[in-house]
């Protein structure tokens, strides 16, 4: 009978407690930085035309690959941040790339975080981004697939509401020099909202 008390007196009080606690930290809710806007232009939808860097020789035998693509984007995590995802085909519609990204603005450090998934190589990456100038660049470090490290520079820019150009450069040589355009992208803007 005891038993019964104490687990109905339990019962009883534990949601009056859980609202007492949140009650106080509504004062505590934070709104989003008006910085979040500097990423927002991929909310939507988006059609790609894709280049990827080929050596002259492998260019010259085989031709460059016509790669395309969509790149869509929503608000997420209550107005502070930004997910989408990019995916890579060539023109018969054969999978080359899927990217989705998770982007989060840190008012602390004033910069982006980015927690992006290489969905068919399965590998995860970690990045930061800065906005300046009217330029989104983004930094990561990774391994080639010799195991080797390689640092990562993209930049979105000649953003438009209605466009924009995205640039990959990567290093490789142990910090001596950037291969740049190892893949650039030309995106036009589809729909205004991109559907899930």
């Amino acid at each position: 009978m005891l038993a019964r008390s104490t687990l109905a007196l339990i019962l009883l009080t534990a949601p009056l407690q859980l609202h007492a606690q949140h009650a106080g930290g509504a004062q505590s809710v934070r709104m989003p930085p008006s910085e979040v806007a500097q990423f927002a232009f991929l909310v939507g939808e988006w059609e790609l035309s894709v280049h990827p860097a080929m050596p002259s020789l492998i260019a010259k035998l085989h031709g460059v690959p016509k790669l395309v693509g969509t790149w869509k984007g929503w608000r997420a995590f209550d107005g502070f941040g930004i997910e989408d995802e990019m995916r890579i085909t060539d023109e018969s519609g054969n999978p080359r790339a899927l990217s989705h990204a998770m982007r989060y603005y840190d008012a602390s450090t004033k910069r982006w975080s980015t927690s992006s998934l290489d969905v068919y190589r399965g590998a995860f990456t970690a990045s930061t981004a800065e906005w300046r100038d009217g330029t989104m660049t983004v930094m990561s470090h990774g391994t080639n697939g010799e195991g080797k490290p390689t640092v990562s520079r993209a930049k979105y820019y000649d953003i438009t509401p209605t466009s924009f150009r995205f640039r990959q450069d990567r290093l490789s040589d142990d910090g001596k020099s950037w291969t740049e355009g190892v893949l650039t992208i030309d995106a036009k803007r589809v729909a205004a909202v991109a559907p899930r």
